[in-house]
């Protein structure tokens, strides 16, 4: 049976560690569903509470529209034991009815569904899909005389005292009547890259500034308006566009643009995405240049207008396993296997926790739900716990008493993964830069039964090498070649490749037999070397294991160990 490179992995022992991808069901027996769903819905029940009650954002909107997304999936997967649909997020008492209603939009999902939403369409526009709060802002005879936040779409709260004193919220409109618009408040940004900077928190920013008692100047003059509809203004968005123009909303008419086809859709989520923008962005909206007038809408997506989000920065993964790596000097690394999920171009199957006091604190067990993004664009990197699972299996990591930097030289029960580890480090260019050897290559020599010791390799002849299983001829040749030549490397390299700790350089010795007889005292004597190092030095060449390696590379005449 393979040895894996790692100490101990703990996956799941129940049929969901045999789950497909995210959007697969799980394959749950019908009591853990129902405690799945439960824990969920309170979840989200939770995060609604806190935006529309509190103006706060506890997720992103990627993890929550996952998280909705996720819920959805398992109603549909165990409908006989789902919660009936989750009610309307939660309203305080004197809260304003919209005099349109907040229609919301729906999202589509990737290309094929953009393409087939515009196949129904003559006259479709584009803008920017702006990451702020909406609001609805009643105008009388060009006068501002009440501004509503969004809430449920039907009833929001009373932001009128907040928006007079926001420079970007016309007291008085440059073009007299009463329209009624509706837009998104947003925290405004210099040149801000969506692609490179995220939203980071900009509409949490300004839904705590607006949940305020008072407004001072400072906080006011960061928020901007962006106008995204004028539900009583002409029925063509060109003629719109005009009108809020001449009413002094520019960006409105600057940002927002006639797409005929996929390719120019794409054209401009993608310059926005990756451009400068005065704020976070979060994807496109796609709009029909003709729509219902607003006394026909309703607080619910409309199919006239839709969003076309970015990728997300932050992917909702389920923990499959929790492993535990013994590096090289005995560090213990927690690693989670993932039902794969996809970020950005990537398909995430596993990330590290970074150390095992992180894991510990973060007690990630197979079942929760985690944030996964990418750091620079390509690692992934783990943000937190999103939600536990409801069933909390046991995991036991590795005792870290046991591993250290001088442990592990020979593969006994348990030290398998560091003894392997030590092997990578060796035959890597750090070490022997044996060509052609790889942790793939000491995998199938110690599956073979071929590695006992560390240095085993070194009597291994074509012979032996071919018949190990995904070895042939010409491989066993280039790694027996490998392996003979590894013999004429420096004495330095030989020391590198064994682990000496860091120090050496400062008094490199010619030959063993000057660097075994120093002691804690002589390290420490040496320029560069602190009493940790030092003692680090002094109990690296006074180990048995080291001195037996030693023994054995003098017995084969390798430079600088022969007695």
């Amino acid at each position: 049976m393979p040895v894996l490179l790692s100490l101990v992995v703990w996956l799941l022992a129940t049929p969901a560690a045999a789950s497909g991808p995210a959007d697969a069901c799980p394959d749950w027996p019908a009591a853990r569903a129902e405690h799945e769903l439960v824990a969920l819905e309170r979840r989200l029940a939770e995060w609604d509470d806190a935006y529309y009650r509190h103006g706060e954002s506890p997720v992103s909107d990627d993890l929550y529209d996952q998280a909705r997304g996720r819920f959805d999936l398992w109603r549909r997967c165990f409908p006989e034991v789902a919660p009936a649909a989750t009610a309307e997020p939660p309203r305080e008492g004197g809260e304003l009815r919209h005099p349109v209603p907040q229609t919301g939009l729906a999202k589509l999902t990737d290309e094929r569904a953009v393409r087939a939403w515009l196949a129904r369409r003559t006259d479709a526009w584009i803008q920017p899909k702006v990451d702020g709060v909406a609001v609805t802002l009643v105008y009388e005879q060009g006068r501002l005389v009440r501004a509503i936040s969004r809430g449920d779409g039907r009833h929001g709260q009373d932001w009128t005292a907040q928006a007079r004193r926001i420079p970007a919220v016309p007291e008085r409109l440059a073009a007299h009547g009463s329209p009624l618009l509706q837009g998104e408040l947003f925290l405004r940004r210099d040149a801000h890259v969506q692609a490179e900077q995220g939203s980071a928190g900009a509409r949490s920013a300004v839904a705590g500034l607006m949940a305020r008692d008072t407004l001072d100047d400072t906080d006011a003059a960061r928020i901007g308006l962006f106008v995204w509809d004028w539900p009583n203004g002409p029925a063509a968005l060109g003629e719109r566009l005009e009108g809020l123009a001449a009413m002094g909303f520019t960006d409105s008419t600057t940002l927002t643009h006639p797409v005929g086809a996929l390719d120019e859709v794409r054209r401009w989520r993608e310059a926005w995405y990756r451009g400068p923008l005065p704020f976070a962005s979060d994807g496109v909206v796609l709009r029909q240049g003709s729509r219902p007038a607003g006394g026909q809408w309703r607080a619910e997506p409309p199919d006239w207008a839709v969003a076309w989000k970015h990728p997300p920065r932050e992917a909702l993964a389920e923990v499959r396993g929790v492993e535990f790596r013994v590096g090289r000097t005995g560090r213990i690394t927690p690693l989670l296997h993932l039902v794969p999920v996809q970020l950005d171009d990537r398909v995430i199957r596993r990330v590290g926790v970074g150390s095992l006091a992180r894991w510990r604190e973060l007690d990630i067990r197979p079942g929760d739900q985690v944030a996964i993004v990418l750091a620079g664009l390509t690692i992934p990197r783990l943000e937190g716990v999103v939600w536990r699972g409801s069933e909390r299996l046991a995991v036991t990591p590795p005792d870290e008493a046991a591993f250290h930097a001088l442990s592990c030289w020979r593969p006994t029960p348990g030290c398998e993964g560091q003894f392997l580890e030590r092997l990578a480090w060796l035959g890597g260019r750090q070490g022997l830069d044996l060509p052609g050897v790889g942790p793939g290559t000491w995998q199938a020599l110690f599956d073979a039964g071929l590695l006992d010791g560390l240095l085993a390799w070194m009597t291994l002849d074509p012979a032996a090498l071919v018949e190990v299983p995904g070895i042939g001829e010409a491989r066993a040749q280039r790694l027996a070649v490998a392996f003979h030549g590894a013999r004429e490397r420096a004495f330095a390299a030989w020391l590198s490749a064994l682990g000496v700790p860091p120090g050496l350089e400062a008094g490199q010795g010619a030959s063993w037999s000057s660097l075994v007889e120093r002691n804690e005292a002589h390290w420490l004597a040496l320029p560069g070397v602190g009493p940790q190092r030092a003692r680090a030095l002094a109990d690296f060449f006074a180990h048995p294991e080291v001195q037996r390696l030693a023994g054995r590379l003098g017995e084969a005449g390798i430079e600088g160990f022969a007695r």
